[in-house]
């Protein structure tokens, strides 16, 4: 008989989105009159930019003729794109990668997640708290997590992130071998100075430990100390994997295209003690589960990439950012406590009257018709926070802050 994978049963009953999904759809239909804001799941809803259109409406004819069309994408993203990517996203910021160190992918959720594949179940995992749920759900699916007890898998070490640390994750206490860090980070909207940045690549750098660092917010970054890259520090392209996503930079949420990269100096140990090429890996991994991008995907990412491209992309990320100060400072005058939103398009708002943040959403949702994220569903040191984004059109997020300072 077929046996089924035990760690996917260990999961709990439902991805917290999924959860979230479910309680306002219930109420939509208990209320279809009613007009429900959602300031909750990180979607995009502002319109591509004209330049990417254009170049998916381009690219979509080259596909109608025999002379022009495209099949399989090569395995790593076509030469187009990553010199694109090279020019802008490194070079721009001081920083040396080779093209054959990017590895275009349909987003970074999924590339965060087989990002395993190429690592030892046996490694200890290590990971903020509040953290992105992939982050830790990927790593049980793989047989890493141990336990669930109390909230918190027993093989996985956690960070807590909390107000009273300015929620800057601390150094693990004992041995780990793999951590992920997301900064700007999701939930909170925090973010790691430089020198905080560093003193993670210094400890990886003494202690053998690789970071998976998830930059997918970096556009959203506004003040000069914050790395764009983690590979801005001295030392990075020898224990970190970066990965980046056009989904919330530039509203690929529909279309689908982030990438990876696994510096050619980066390396693990096989059980022999031989250190082994993490690019080499990832590239075998890669072309063996994965077929490529699709080509008009591709060509609407490098025109993120144009002088036009630029410049509406960035109208969109400003009018996001608009968004969050909006919300931000309309919380703030109303005498809430709020963090993030500064460097980043999510809001961390501490709940009123010790309320829990399941309480709150609901309180929100049934009372005010607001959707929101309880910080629960990022672990244990979530609790007591809800997380809003600015990804909503301005209207709607105007008029969400009027109902919650009344």
């Amino acid at each position: 008989m077929a046996l089924v994978n035990e760690n996917f049963l260990k999961l709990p009953g439902s991805y917290l989105f999924a959860e979230i999904a479910r309680k306002v759809s219930a109420y939509k239909s208990a209320h279809p009159a009613h007009r429900v804001i959602s300031l909750g799941i990180g979607d995009v809803t502002q319109p591509l930019a004209p330049a990417v259109i254009k170049a998916l409406q381009d690219a979509t004819l080259e596909m109608a003729s025999e002379k022009t069309m495209r099949g399989y994408a090569p395995d790593q993203g076509y030469p187009f794109l990553l010199e694109a990517i090279v020019r802008n996203d490194f070079e721009a910021h001081g920083v040396r990668i080779s093209p054959d160190e990017l590895f275009v992918s349909d987003g970074a959720k999924s590339d965060t997640g087989n990002i395993g594949d190429i690592l030892s179940a046996d490694n200890v995992v290590s990971v903020t708290d509040p953290v992105y749920p992939v982050y830790v759900d990927t790593s049980v699916m793989a047989g890493r997590a141990g336990i669930l007890a109390d909230g918190r898998w027993t093989n996985i070490e956690y960070l807590p992130c909390t107000a009273a640390n300015g929620f800057v994750p601390p150094l693990p206490q004992q041995r780990v071998d793999v951590v992920y860090l997301c900064y700007p980070n999701n939930p909170t909207g925090t973010t790691l100075t430089r020198r905080e940045l560093k003193r993670w690549v210094d400890y990886a750098l003494k202690n053998d430990v690789l970071l998976l660092f998830d930059a997918a917010y970096e556009a959203f970054i506004t003040e000069k100390d914050i790395p764009h890259s983690i590979y801005e520090i001295d030392g990075a392209k020898r224990v970190a994997i970066e990965f980046r996503s056009f989904s919330k930079t530039a509203g690929f949420t529909g279309l689908r295209c982030g990438y990876t990269v696994v510096p050619k100096e980066l390396t693990a140990s096989a059980l022999n003690g031989e250190r082994v090429l993490l690019n080499d890996l990832w590239r075998r991994r890669q072309s063996t589960k994965f077929n490529g991008t699709a080509y008009i995907v591709q060509r609407a990412a490098e025109a993120v990439y144009s002088p036009e491209g630029r410049k509406q992309v960035r109208q969109t990320i400003d009018g996001y950012m608009e968004n969050a100060k909006i919300i931000k400072n309309g919380l703030e005058k109303a005498g809430m406590t709020t963090y993030g939103g500064v460097n980043a398009p999510y809001i961390w708002l501490k709940t009123p009257d010790g309320m829990t943040s399941w309480e709150y959403f609901d309180h929100l949702l049934n009372g005010l018709e607001i959707v929101t994220t309880p910080g629960a569903g990022f672990g244990a040191s979530g609790e007591g926070y809800v997380r809003l984004t600015a990804f909503g059109n301005r209207k709607d997020t105007e008029e969400a802050i009027e109902r919650m300072k009344k």
